[in-house]
């Protein structure tokens, strides 16, 4: 059995347990292999829109929590971001499950002494703030470009071909999505600039990166529906976007040292402008 990677800090969101589109087998197999000294969870872990409409939950949903809070057990400090699909737990902020911290937001400083930002997002998402009727119209949405992305993926892993998203590819064409994804990073950013921390790590948008804008070093954990990422802190604080990528009928890790984006047409996650920010 190989030992496990370890790093200073982990963040993970947008797991959507309780949901069909949740690739929990998927980080059942990150968390055995990368341990950290801090886990953030940054919303949207659980999926409470989902559940009201209809209980949902595999063996492979409880063996996640039942992972993460070994880990807690273990040492691991994690401390629990609500995002807007598991806004049930906002009423909980400084309160404790199982070990697991809730709060609101953090501020999380790096080994290098960098000081960031981390929180789910939602709260600087217009349609969530003034138009919930659409996220939820939207979330609908999202369920069926995941279902088609599944039957493609399903006839190229068949042909001997390799991974590629249906969804991903949309994004190229919908000019729209790249904009609101700018609008949301810009608007994270000058969050970030305002509390005068020098990063912001959320998730809520589905899009995992890792850039600087302007002054501001901007990360996005990306999710565990399609994607499969999540943002490592190193033990000298160097920030990794981690891909825990599908290559052919298995799961395997690809991690992305030092290298570019990957190629959207490949791995880039569905864009929220299709889903309406949900």
């Amino acid at each position: 059995m190989t030992e496990a990677q370890t790093y200073r800090t982990l963040f993970i969101s947008d797991v959507h347990l309780g949901t069909k589109a949740c690739q929990a087998e998927a980080l059942l197999g990150f968390l055995r292999d990368h341990d950290a000294d801090t886990i953030y969870l940054i919303g949207d872990i659980i999926d409470g829109w989902a559940l009201k409409g209809g209980w949902y939950w595999p063996q492979a949903h409880n063996d996640v929590v039942q992972k993460l809070l070994r880990k807690g057990r273990k040492g691991a400090r994690i401390i629990y971001l609500p995002g807007n699909h598991d806004e049930f737990l906002r009423g909980y902020y400084g309160t404790h499950f199982g070990g697991i911290e809730v709060q609101e937001t953090a501020i999380h400083e790096s080994a290098d002494g960098k000081r960031y930002l981390v929180l789910h997002g939602d709260a600087f998402d217009f349609v969530i703030r003034h138009a919930r009727w659409l996220a939820h119209l939207g979330d609908t949405a999202y369920d069926v470009a995941i279902f088609l992305n599944r039957i493609v993926t399903g006839v190229r892993r068949r042909l001997g071909l390799p991974y590629w998203s249906l969804s991903a590819w949309a994004k190229l064409k919908v000019k729209n999505a790249v904009s609101v994804i700018s609008k949301f990073e810009d608007a994270l950013t000058r969050e970030a600039e305002r509390q005068e921390v020098q990063g912001v790590i959320c998730g809520h948008i589905h899009h995992a990166t890792s850039r600087e804008i302007g002054a501001v070093h901007y990360l996005n954990s990306g999710d565990w529906v399609e994607s499969c990422t999540a943002i490592a802190e190193h033990h000298d604080g160097r920030m990794e976007v981690i891909h825990w990528m599908r290559q052919g009928p298995g799961l395997a890790s690809r991690r992305m040292r030092g290298a570019p984006e990957p190629d959207e047409a490949d791995t880039t996650p569905v864009p929220i402008a299709a889903r309406q920010w949900a």
